[in-house]
């Protein structure tokens, strides 16, 4: 896999061969200081920037302050932006899904909705997808956030997740990406899988690289991270890793979890015998068979079980066309209330 340079020279134009170009889109959760800024920065890119036509999706993920009211002055004010409303707060994964699905660019690129990412890169991501990738992956080089409620975990985290994946990015966290519409749109998000979408299409024969990109500080809100998603992240990374290696061969893992308890019921069981045949202590009696025999069944019951209700849910989503999702409202392009009660 390539990893490109840092190139400070003039940001080029993307070539335009079909009606809508490119798709920006951008999940927001309580950023009512932000959208209007950041509306503005991306227009002004896209519009000076990138040549073509261009559409800007705000996905609100159930926000309770007043980000939805800015975001209806936002489509009320602006040419080709879309808002999309969930009735409740989703999380990140399910708001980009709802953005991809509605997105028609033939390049669909998310961003963070707390002005931290920079617009102004954009043209960047494109001109490397120019190249011959599907997805170009942006990279925090500099990021401007807490060293240990951030930054640490962060790093702990992609390296787990390239470990795991055998794809080493640098930051599978940062949202600013450009993906291939053809791409992302094959691919299912459900919990927190967003972190986890160049691993996922990989497995589809994606073509990756990742470029740096510039990280601002927060100026206004408050964060919606903190060290207990990195416990989410080691959880979801474990279904990930059996849903790439396993997902069509469950056998093979479960088997070896059936191989692994039946050695350790032969080892506990020649132990209860060898007590029983040098000390005369009484096998149906004895509290160590009873516990290990006791925690190895819990644990292979609590990872299958685990497993199998992970196969269930996309069984129920992807056999019924459901998403993992319901839309209050949908305000399109040109003023017009375009839908409502999607899920």
């Amino acid at each position: 896999m390539e990893i490109g340079p840092h190139h400070e020279a003039a940001r080029p134009v993307t070539t335009v061969n079909s009606p809508m170009e490119v798709s920006v889109v951008v999940p927001v959760y309580n950023e009512e200081e932000n959208v209007l800024p950041l509306c503005a920065s991306i227009k002004a890119v896209l519009e000076k920037e990138v040549a073509g036509p261009h559409e800007l999706i705000f996905v609100d993920d159930g926000s309770s302050d007043g980000t939805f009211d800015r975001l209806q002055e936002i489509h009320e004010s602006y040419e080709h932006v879309a808002v999309i409303r969930f009735r409740r707060n989703f999380g990140q994964s399910a708001a980009m899904s709802a953005g991809f699905d509605y997105a028609r660019g033939k390049v669909i690129i998310p961003m963070d909705g707390d002005c931290q990412n920079d617009p102004a890169d954009i043209p960047r991501l494109l001109a490397k997808l120019d190249e011959g990738y599907d997805i170009v992956s942006g990279w925090r080089k500099e990021r401007k956030d807490g060293l240990l409620s951030r930054r640490f975990p962060s790093v702990i985290a992609n390296w787990l997740i390239g470990r795991v994946g055998g794809i080493r990015l640098h930051d599978y966290g940062c949202t600013l990406k450009a993906y291939r519409a053809d791409v992302i749109k094959t691919v299912n998000l459900y919990g927190e899988m967003h972190r986890f979408i160049p691993l996922l299409a990989k497995w589809a024969g994606a073509k990756i690289t990742e470029i740096p990109v510039k990280h601002h500080p927060r100026r206004a809100g408050r964060t919606k991270y903190g060290l207990s998603r990195t416990v989410r992240v080691v959880l979801d990374l474990v279904t990930v890793s059996f849903l790439l290696r396993f997902m069509t061969r469950p056998l093979q893992i479960f088997g070896l979890f059936g191989l692994g308890a039946l050695f350790a019921g032969f080892v506990s069981g020649a132990a209860t015998v060898f007590l029983k045949v040098v000390s005369g202590v009484d096998m149906t009696g004895n509290p160590l068979l009873l516990l290990t025999v006791l925690l190895f069944m819990g644990s292979i019951q609590f990872v299958c079980i685990g497993l199998l209700g992970e196969i269930g849910v996309r069984t129920y989503y992807e056999s019924q066309s459901k998403r993992p999702y319901f839309i209050r409202t949908i305000l399109g392009p040109g003023g017009k209330d375009v839908g409502r009660n999607k899920g």
